[in-house]
């Protein structure tokens, strides 16, 4: 893959256009008049009874929310008066979005927690969007796999670059899908975000991957997916270079994770040939997904990276797949106890979930 055409949008935001061999981008000037940026929109409030960052980012109040289909920011904008995208066509296209979480990640170090005091700090970071495809009303298990290949290269391509940058200490790449798990527009996107700490899941996950390391000398993400693996009854998908398996203790009505078959910490680490078959993995199970009901299923698609460092040292790339739909007519609400003790009751168990997505 070539480096991507930057471009900058009106208020100044930087866009990076990707595109498949042959093709070439003609972005147009983006003549809307948008509002200057400030230079802080959110802030980081430390919560003392769990010890996390909370990110306040009221600005989101205002963002778009389920435009029809011909005002949708993310189509082709050949005027540039009317999207965020202005250009007549695009094959996958990144830009910092325009109601951040956090933004303005130059050289930040979060303050000391220390003391009684509440403590708060600007919301430094980057949060940006990828668009998967012109087509509003496509999704990503319907690109051709050249094109999912090529969107797996721009999440690379983002990683590296978010990963160089001294104030982000995580780069998470996420898809949500569907209205039902609360997507604010429908065209076929995803999200990035450089965070100025780690995650409260990735702590839990590399403190628990340290101490199985102090137990027992091994990696804790290579030992699951072996034992996945021994056991056989919760796989849906392997090749050569990946896994595919449902988790023995999954908490989502459908659940499925991707591993590598190698360690690596994120996707910079990971060869052509295996961004190939990452790509053609991840489409199958997407596929899968919207192949087991009448309707497609909503979903959640989490990748999980980590630095080559010390205290990140344990964590091995993967993806976690979600759904919270239970049956072609049932969805899974978080209500009392996974909402409010973070205690998971699944309806439905790994195993059947995982013998049906084989089947399919």
């Amino acid at each position: 893959m070539t480096e991507p055409l930057r471009w900058t949008l009106a208020d100044g935001r930087e866009q990076l256009y990707f595109s498949l061999p042959g093709h070439t981008p003609d972005p147009v000037p983006d003549r809307r008049p948008l509002p200057a940026r400030g230079k802080q929109m959110s802030q980081l409030r430390f919560d003392r009874q769990t010890g996390q960052w909370v990110v306040i980012a009221a600005l989101r109040q205002d963002r778009t929310y389920l435009p029809a289909a011909d005002q949708c920011p993310l189509c082709p904008g050949p005027s540039g008066e009317t999207s965020e995208i202005p250009a007549p066509d695009y094959d996958v296209v990144v830009f910092e979005n325009r109601f951040p979480s956090l933004s303005g990640d130059s050289a930040f170090s979060l303050p000391n927690t220390g003391g009684a005091e509440f403590v708060a700090a600007p919301g430094h970071g980057r949060c940006e969007v990828i668009c998967f495809s012109s087509d509003h009303t496509g999704a990503f298990a319907q690109l051709p796999l050249p094109h999912a290949r090529l969107v797996v290269s721009a999440w690379r391509h983002r990683t590296a670059d978010l990963l160089s940058r001294s104030a982000i200490q995580q780069v998470f790449c996420f898809e949500n899908r569907g209205e039902e798990i609360g997507v604010t527009l429908n065209h076929p996107h995803g999200q990035i975000y450089g965070y100025p700490y780690l995650t409260p899941r990735t702590e839990q996950m590399l403190r628990a991957a340290r101490e199985h390391r102090a137990r027992n000398g091994t990696n804790l993400f290579a030992d699951l997916l072996a034992r996945e693996l021994a056991a056989g009854v919760r796989i849906v998908a392997r090749t050569e270079l990946f896994t595919a398996f449902v988790p023995f203790a999954a908490r989502w009505p459908v659940e499925v994770h991707i591993y590598p078959n190698r360690f690596a910490h994120n996707l910079t680490e990971l060869g052509d040939d295996e961004l190939d078959g990452f790509a053609e993995i991840y489409r199958d199970i997407l596929q899968r997904f919207d192949r087991m009901y009448p309707t497609p299923l909503p979903y959640i698609s989490a990748l999980h990276q980590y630095r080559d460092r010390d205290d990140q040292r344990e964590g091995y790339f993967h993806v976690e797949l979600m759904s919270v739909r239970r049956s072609a007519t049932k969805l899974k609400y978080l209500a009392g106890s996974e909402s409010a003790m973070d205690a998971f009751i699944s309806d439905v168990t790994p195993e059947s979930v995982a013998a049906r997505l084989a089947e399919l």
